[in-house]
């Protein structure tokens, strides 16, 4: 697998977008169970369905461009990369919030090119911290430890050490990053609206803001049309009240992840399993 994850890797981004927009729209037409799941949660949105379609072609674009993007020379800045053309917008704001000392949040939904954000915030502000869920399956587990390892990110497999590693860079005023619309596992998130609906939603950025007093921004990656490049969009810092308790917290944040979904509705997961329950929150609620 990893043989043939090379070959991809070496395809121009463009011919590797094209393969990907081919790929969502075959599992698309393949999978009823996706495409049920797709129209309920944009329509729960409250979009119409044109509005969001074209992320049946992205969905295959962000699979597509992995092997770009896990593979490329740990010694090559995707910031530098002719081919990525990576474009940053809203530094001001990231300067703003380091200058406070308490270090930085970054977090962001399952939209766009989510695997390069990382890696282009970690080449300006890094060392950046981050946790991941390991895959499944044990092959692919070992190529995302062996290749979301950069020079300046730090990957750590979700754990009580990587909670506490990225405490400890909180206060050294370092950032850490964090896809915060991905289901925790149970007894690590509350019930809270998500586009009106409630979801399980981690309470880790948001217990961290509180503790530490760090920024929480919020942070999109859009892919350009024909593998023209990406834009990373750091957005104003969630504010958090004096005072504010978890669940209001945690809502903030759910309520910045909707802004930037609906600002790229063409490039949101729309059929990420956003509102599923966790296997055992599901045996208490049958329980009451």
């Amino acid at each position: 697998m990893l043989t043939l994850l090379r070959f991809f890797a070496l395809w121009p981004l463009s011919a590797l977008h094209a393969l990907g927009g081919a790929l969502g729209w075959l599992v698309w037409a393949l999978s009823p169970a996706y495409r049920q799941r797709f129209r309920a949660h944009v329509a729960q949105a409250g979009l119409p369905f044109e509005t969001a379609k074209p992320a049946i072609a992205e969905a295959g674009r962000f699979v597509a461009e992995l092997p770009k993007l896990w593979l490329r020379p740990f010694d090559q800045s995707c910031l530098g990369n002719p081919e990525m053309q990576v474009q940053m917008q809203g530094q001001d704001i990231a300067k703003e919030a380091f200058a406070q000392g308490r270090g930085v949040i970054f977090f962001g939904p399952h939209c766009g090119s989510f695997e390069l954000g990382p890696q282009a915030l970690a080449e300006i502000y890094g060392p950046v911290t981050a946790i991941y869920r390991p895959a499944r399956q044990p092959w692919l587990a070992a190529i995302e430890l062996a290749t979301r390892q950069r020079p300046q990110m730090k990957v750590l497999p979700a754990s009580l050490s990587a909670i506490k590693a990225m405490h400890q860079a909180l206060k050294a005023n370092e950032a850490v990053a964090l896809l915060t619309d991905q289901v925790p596992p149970e007894g690590l998130g509350l019930w809270v609206p998500f586009f009106g609906k409630p979801a399980y939603t981690m309470t880790l950025a948001a217990r961290l803001a509180l503790k530490t007093g760090a920024a929480l921004l919020p942070v999109s990656c859009e892919r350009l049309p024909k593998g023209r490049g990406y834009i990373v969009k750091i957005r104003p810092a969630v504010d958090l009240p004096a005072n504010s308790d978890l669940p209001s917290a945690v809502t903030r944040i759910n309520q910045a992840i909707e802004t930037i979904v609906l600002s790229q509705p063409g490039q949101y997961l729309w059929a990420y399993g956003r509102y599923k329950t966790p296997r055992q929150e599901a045996a208490k609620k049958d329980r009451v």
